[in-house]
């Protein structure tokens, strides 16, 4: 079992910097693949970023690549996501979720384990 809790939104202007923070509970955090995804005020869920657990690779989606990046802390039990250049579009509620899965991770239902989100918002 594992708990997320994601902190670190806020409202930013366009071309600002923001790094999300996700604080992980539970044992053997570094067995679990770790991701972002977004809900947009559309209310669309979209992948945003994921590190694997077996190789620690990352894969991002197009919107974010080369502004955001993840990384994690599992001495501390913790996933980042670094975003830069933000731009109006990035506004949405962040989600931290975690999976046992080493494929297919740019899906959702991939992941078991998700925390309560926080709301980011860009302004132009």
């Amino acid at each position: 079992q594992v708990q997320l809790v994601e902190s670190g939104g806020g409202l930013v202007q366009t071309g600002d910097s923001l790094r999300l923070s996700c604080a992980a509970s539970g044992r053997l955090f570094g067995s679990y693949s770790v991701g972002w995804f977004r809900r947009t005020p559309r209310k669309e869920r979209e992948f945003v970023a994921v590190q694997a657990w077996n190789n620690d690779r990352t894969y991002y989606g197009d919107s974010v690549k080369g502004r955001f990046t993840i990384s994690r802390d599992n001495d501390k039990n913790m996933v980042y996501l670094q975003m830069n250049s933000l731009k109006p579009e990035d506004t949405a509620v962040y989600y931290c979720a975690a999976s046992v899965r080493w494929s297919e991770l740019t899906i959702a239902s991939a992941f078991g384990y998700w925390g309560q989100g926080t709301q980011v918002t860009v302004s132009s």
